[in-house]
């Protein structure tokens, strides 16, 4: 398997956007503050107006209800936003705990745009990462920073967002390539509701284990107590060939144990020029620089080999536009 070192193709030095089904849901009232402090895994009560963080809303049992991110922008009210494909469940979990809470929860009618590019240096980076929510207003929107593991950029919300000047437009394609290499979790994905935190990398970023309780604590606190060993691992994969979402992983034959299954691809992203990244989970036994066996998802023939890769698989800042 050819090794090409940077997913995204070369770091292009410049800001790029797209479309992103990602959607906004408004708590705010008296008690939003407190409730929010006891449902999420974040300490909210620490964020001052327009600070963010990223947090867990999770079931009594500890799996994964929603993954968010926090923004506080007032007093009394806080924007969470998250995979769009989760919205409705989110505010319906929201409303199910809020008994006798002065705080209404409601999904608002706003669209995303998600701005990445430039670097950790340089004017560009300074652009991309300034740390605080800007522009919020009653129906107007607001710009959200954005920064997982030395990805930078923004989020864009409102009723119609539009690319500021100077930032090119990309498509798809480029943003999953970024996502993948930078190993960010999504909703539909790696993260559904069978999901336990720790699998999926999330606990360093989205939980604070110096606040209060709060709801689903019980199980991150005592996998955390326990060195975060659990069953399966998300971590990036660089492939020889295409293969879908879903695709069987097994030790390669060369590799000194038996040839079975030890995970399944989640997401894949790439082109034959770029070469083909992917995220999946594999089992706790497999370390980075493993070499697996792809099959199809029902199993069967293999359908290309994998290098296992730690993540982020590269400071995946920049892609290129598409046509």
């Amino acid at each position: 398997m050819p090794e090409r070192g940077d997913a995204t193709g070369g770091n292009l030095g410049g800001l790029w956007g797209v479309a992103l089904a990602r959607a906004a849901v408004r708590v705010a009232g008296p008690d939003a503050r407190s409730y929010l402090q006891g449902q999420l895994s974040q300490d909210v009560a620490a964020l001052g107006p327009g600070d963010w963080a990223w947090a867990l809303v999770l079931q009594p049992q500890g799996k994964l209800d929603a993954f968010v991110r926090v923004s506080r922008t007032g007093s009394d009210e806080f924007v969470l936003d998250t995979d769009t494909v989760v919205a409705d469940r989110l505010v319906e979990r929201l409303n199910r705990f809020k008994l006798r809470t002065r705080a209404e929860v409601e999904r608002l009618p706003w669209r995303a745009l998600a701005v990445r590019g430039g670097g950790t240096g340089g004017p560009e980076g300074a652009e991309v990462g300034r740390p605080v929510v800007e522009g919020v207003v009653e129906g107007g929107g607001a710009r959200v920073p954005f920064q997982w593991d030395g990805w930078l950029g923004y989020d864009l919300f409102g009723p119609a967002p539009q690319l500021p000047a100077g930032v090119a437009a990309a498509g798809l394609a480029s943003y999953e390539l970024a996502r993948v290499a930078a190993g960010f979790p999504c909703h539909g994905a790696e993260l559904d509701e069978s999901t336990i935190p720790a699998e999926a990398g999330l606990v360093a970023a989205c939980v604070s284990f110096s606040k209060g309780c709060y709801t689903g604590q019980e199980l991150v606190a005592r996998i955390d107590s326990r060195g975060s060993n659990v069953p399966r691992n998300l971590r990036g994969l660089e492939l020889s060939a295409p293969a879908p979402a879903g695709s069987v992983l097994r030790r390669a034959a060369e590799e000194p144990a038996p040839a079975k299954e030890v995970g399944r691809l989640t997401s894949l992203a790439g082109s034959d020029d770029q070469g083909w990244w992917a995220l999946g989970y594999v089992g706790r036994g497999v370390e980075a620089g493993a070499r697996l066996e792809v099959l199809g998802s029902s199993g069967g023939d293999v359908v290309a080999s994998a290098l296992v890769r730690a993540l982020p698989m590269a400071l995946s800042q920049a892609a290129p536009p598409e046509p």
